[in-house]
């Protein structure tokens, strides 16, 4: 049997157990998707023409687009802000590629919402097995959230169109033959979101087409030139075949607007900001940080140039906190990137591996910062879990606080974010998702 093939067969088991957790996230996206609407990705999408009236959708935008262009601008949205949930251990994101994608059948095929939150969790085994699979070689340079989130989408759609084991394993090989995305977005542009965009839209294409009996390569995984031979040096098989609940149950929520990298340096920053109680960061005399070595080379950056590389710097986000407080999304951009206070305490930021983190990653995201005082005096802190992972997580009120916070920062108002919040939690499994959605696009109107 081949993984592929196996994996199918996995996701033939009944996920309705997970539909509380997959409202979660369904929650989640739709706040980091609408909290985007400001950006300047959403304002370049909005400039997409509209398609003729008898293959129309709406888009959370107020755009209306063609249904597949709708895919692709939902599938870009959801990592704008850097908020979207996060795997540790298959170090990627969910949630921006696999909610569009069963969203998008969903309201093509009229489905139910419990149908769409099975193609969720669903979606979500499927990107988590196959990331988890892949190794630390191929994320050196490749968007693993891209890569093996063209299986999820896959995975996701082929849930809701109700595809069997066989057509479901095409779906995923089709899927998989042409996944990507090189890490050198990184550096200059809105890439990232285009990966999301693109690997949820070949997903769906490609359960479309095993529905239509088009068959994929079974062994894309572990054949000799498969994904495996392509792009890792050390690929774990074994993981995507391993016997493990449902992988949804694993997922972490993101707190702060920044690089998941990035949290625990924030986390352990906020311990010394309140230990600093009333005196001045202005008194700090040198900052000092810990973490593992993907925190380094994703988040190694001392002078950001733009909101992008703010979001990506350990130095920024450690500044933001110790001399502002909570990091706010508006922290991450102009004024703030010019501002004196910041632009000093990044300069005076040591970086380095902490051997602990390093043996602790990717099961554990961790971070120390020690801040030494001019009169020397130090303070420090040692954050083991990133907030909003399995061991430290964030509850239900908190994620209603971030959603609501992201939805009303958009412009929509207080009572209308409680509402589609409200019925995004609550509406029964056997809501039309059309129904559901025109709700929400009455509420952000």
């Amino acid at each position: 049997m081949s993984l592929l093939t196996f994996l199918a067969d996995r996701l033939q088991h009944d996920p309705s157990a997970q539909r509380a957790r997959a409202r979660w996230h369904l929650l989640d996206w739709f706040g980091c998707a609408i909290g985007a609407r400001g950006s300047k990705l959403a304002e370049c999408l909005q400039t997409l023409g509209t398609a003729p009236a008898s293959v129309t959708q709406r888009t959370l935008l107020g755009t209306t687009v063609s249904t597949d262009e709708a895919l692709r601008v939902h599938g870009a949205l959801g990592n704008v802000l850097e908020m979207d949930d996060v795997h540790r251990t298959s170090i990627l994101h969910p949630g921006p590629i696999v909610v569009p994608a069963a969203l998008s059948v969903a309201l093509q095929t009229d489905a139910m919402l419990d149908t769409l939150l099975d193609g969720v969790t669903r979606g979500y085994e499927a990107v988590i097995r196959v990331g988890r699979a892949l190794d630390a070689a191929h994320y050196r340079y490749f968007h693993t959230t891209s890569t093996a989130g063209a299986f999820g989408a896959a995975a996701a759609a082929a849930s809701v169109l109700g595809l069997d084991r066989d057509r479901t394993a095409h779906a995923l090989a089709l899927a998989g033959t042409r996944t990507g995305g090189l890490w050198q977005v990184r550096h200059g542009g809105m890439g990232k979101s285009w990966h999301n965009a693109l690997a949820a839209e070949s997903g769906v294409a490609a359960a479309h087409w095993a529905q239509a009996g088009v068959l994929g390569p079974l062994a894309l995984l572990e054949g000799p030139q498969g994904l495996f031979a392509a792009t890792c040096t050390a690929p774990r098989p074994d993981r995507i075949t391993e016997d493990a609940p449902w992988w949804i149950d694993d997922v972490s929520f993101k707190p702060w607007p920044a690089c998941r990298h990035a949290h625990a340096v924030i986390d352990a920053a906020l311990e010394v900001r309140c230990a600093l109680a009333q005196r001045s960061p202005m008194l700090i005399a040198t900052i000092r940080i810990g973490t593992y070595e993907d925190a380094l080379r994703f988040c190694d950056c001392v002078r950001p140039g733009n909101e992008n590389e703010a979001r990506f710097s350990l130095q920024h986000c450690a500044a933001v906190v110790l001399a502002l407080g909570r990091p706010e999304a508006l922290h991450f951009r102009e004024p703030f990137l010019a501002d004196p206070r910041l632009q000093r305490l990044r300069e005076i930021t040591a970086v380095g591996v902490g051997q602990r983190f390093a043996a602790d990653y990717p099961d554990h995201y961790g971070a120390e910062i020690e801040v030494t005082l001019q009169d020397g005096q130090a303070l420090g802190a040692t954050v083991s879990d990133a907030l909003g992972d399995p061991q430290n997580p964030l509850d239900l009120p908190a994620l209603i606080e971030k959603a609501a916070t992201l939805i009303t920062d958009a412009g929509v108002a207080d009572r209308a974010a409680s509402n589609l919040i409200d019925r995004l939690l609550h509406a029964p499994g056997d809501t039309k998702v059309a129904t559901l959605y025109r709700e929400v696009l009455q509420c952000i109107d």
